[in-house]
């Protein structure tokens, strides 16, 4: 047990920098570098006796803990665009002015959004949007329509001057 604890230790003390160094390219930030480095190093010291080769465990795992990072991100940003693109049709809403629908198309939902910039914008036809996004003709009409009815919806008695 003492032989496996000087191993970890001489593994961690040679190790750390250089795979703290690269999450730091990775992430962009110190703090989460150095967490993502401490975390693999945790499961390496969990596995300790069944991992043959410790490197790439190390590498594995923090890659895999900066692609989690990385989605946590995304996941973050599009709340966020969500919530501040509905809130500024919300806003337009209320007030005395028409929504802007640019806005309205883009707080749809990507599934619907695409067909309809597709379609609508590149003035492509539905067969064309179909082959591009690999969809059914009838899932990107009923896509379209869906997009409608929520743009309908969400211009409420707006509709009228707008579309």
């Amino acid at each position: 047990m003492r032989s496996q604890e000087s191993a970890a230790s001489e593994l961690f003390a040679a190790f750390y920098p250089r795979l703290a160094g690269w999450c730091r390219k990775l992430v962009d930030d110190d703090g989460t570098a150095h967490e993502i480095a401490s975390e693999a190093f945790a499961r390496l010291w969990a596995r300790w006796s069944k991992v043959e080769e410790p490197h790439g465990f190390l590498f594995v795992t923090a890659a895999n803990l900066v692609r989690d990072h990385w989605q946590k991100l995304e996941r973050e940003r599009r709340a966020y665009r969500r919530v501040t693109t509905e809130e500024l049709v919300k806003q337009q809403l209320d007030g005395t002015g028409d929504p802007s629908v640019r806005l309205l198309v883009q707080s749809l939902p990507e599934r619907l959004r695409t067909p309809v910039l597709l379609h609508y914008y590149a003035d492509l036809p539905v067969r064309e949007v179909s082959a591009l996004l690999a969809r059914n003709e009838g899932t990107v009409k009923s896509d379209l329509h869906t997009a409608r009815e929520l743009l309908r919806a969400k211009l409420g008695g707006h509709h009228d001057r707008t579309i």
